[in-house]
């Protein structure tokens, strides 16, 4: 099946959005799901993924997308505060943790940096990392890293939706699958179909 652009027609509980398609390189293309700044669809998913998610201690997120839906699931849930892992390495950071990361989106190396504060605040602790997408599952291995370096247990993983192989992840926590595409010669997108990874 062939999707014609400028947009592609996307629903989760009950809210609708066209989402731009955006060529990320040659052979892939994205419909590009931006949660940040959407608080309708905000408000209609974290009820969705806090009640899925296991018992927590406290909830860990990567700048900037998940920012406000692991607010959202935090309030929500009655938490005090939530963990954020940073792009960049602040100057009022101490004891500063470092996890490298290889985004789809942005097509380049990343880091990801915690806190010292944050670093105790989960320290020992039980922790569900929240993202706005899963797909190649770099972001989330990243924030796992920092998590084990700190000392903490992951114990839940949850996005909004999930991409490609990832679908097929049975540790992770999901609302709906979103699709990655093939951009044609003719101006259409072909959605890559996701197949299971080998063990």
């Amino acid at each position: 099946m062939k999707y014609n652009p400028p947009y592609f027609d996307f629903e989760i509980c009950g809210v609708k959005r066209k989402l731009p398609f955006v060529k990320i390189k040659d052979d892939m293309a994205l419909a590009s799901f931006c949660i940040v700044s959407d608080t309708e669809l905000v408000q209609a998913v974290a009820p969705e993924l806090a009640k899925r998610l296991p018992e927590f201690d406290v909830l860990l997120t990567a700048e900037a997308k998940g920012i406000i839906l692991t607010y959202e699931i935090s309030r929500i849930l009655g938490h005090k505060d939530f963990v954020v892992a940073r792009k960049s390495n602040k100057p009022y950071m101490q004891n500063v943790l470092e996890s490298k990361v290889f985004s789809i989106t942005t097509q380049k190396e990343q880091h990801l940096y915690m806190d010292g504060c944050d670093v105790e605040k989960i320290r020992g602790k039980r922790v569900a990392i929240i993202d706005d997408v899963i797909a190649t599952g770099e972001s989330l291995a990243a924030l796992e890293k920092l998590a084990d370096l700190a000392g903490a247990t992951v114990v839940a993983r949850a996005a909004v939706l999930a991409e490609l192989e990832s679908v097929y992840r049975d540790d992770i926590i999901y609302l709906k699958e979103h699709f990655v595409f093939t951009p044609n010669e003719d101006g259409t997108f072909t959605p890559i179909e996701a197949k299971p990874q080998k063990k």
